[in-house]
């Protein structure tokens, strides 16, 4: 399966010409030519730098075949669209095309206690190719061979991600939501829960654009 990196929260998955896009929200400055392109959305929770309402909804009015997943905050702000937003739960299995997907995780992370936590849930595709847990440290009940792990955001410590990283135990690490960090906030970063840090794991940063097979 292909992986293309797009900034913030956002991937892009191929495999055996099915396309998913991952958490287009509106810190990614190509979502819409990512949705476009999409046979599927699939939306981890409704908070902006992850899902872009208006860029979802009109890719819905335009796009007769496409599908969009996500929590039932996510499925109320788009409407049914007859039956082709679908509300998703930790336990709930589906494919798109030739990739299959699992929902694990219900909660985003704690910011603070005067901020509400939405609902979060995170996506394992391809039986454990790759595991996008949106804005929580959610440990899948199944093997991850890659593991985006978010970085950057107000509800972030890195002491957590060490631990996420090390209870998940994937081959391979790559980051995400890391635009809240400099140059030099990201490197430091990667040194810190990398190969030689916390976790035993490179810490790859692709830039947007970039893709790599999983």
């Amino acid at each position: 399966m292909k992986l293309t990196k797009h900034a913030h929260a956002c991937v892009t998955l191929e495999k055996d010409g099915t396309r998913l896009v991952v958490d287009p929200g509106t810190f990614t400055p190509d979502a819409a030519e990512a949705v476009a392109r999409a046979h599927a959305v699939l939306i981890t929770h409704e908070h902006f730098d992850h899902f872009d309402e208006q860029l979802v909804a009109a890719a819905l009015e335009t796009r007769p075949d496409l599908h969009v997943y996500g929590t039932a905050a996510v499925a109320s702000a788009l409407g049914s669209h007859g039956g082709r937003v679908h509300t998703v739960a930790a336990g709930d299995t589906f494919g798109v095309g030739s990739i299959p997907v699992s929902v694990h995780g219900d909660r985003h992370a704690r910011i603070h206690p005067d901020i509400p936590c939405p609902d979060n849930v995170g996506y394992l595709l391809d039986d454990g190719a790759v595991h996008h847990p949106g804005d929580a440290y959610c440990v899948p009940d199944a093997p991850v061979r890659t593991l985006l792990l978010p970085t950057s955001g107000p509800w972030t410590k890195l002491g957590e991600a060490a631990d996420y990283v090390r209870a998940v135990k994937p081959e391979r690490v790559i980051e995400i939501h890391e635009l809240m960090l400099s140059d030099l906030g990201r490197q430091s970063t990667a040194n810190l829960l990398g190969e030689k840090g916390l976790t035993g794991i490179p810490i790859e940063r692709l830039e947007p654009g970039a893709g790599i097979q999983v």
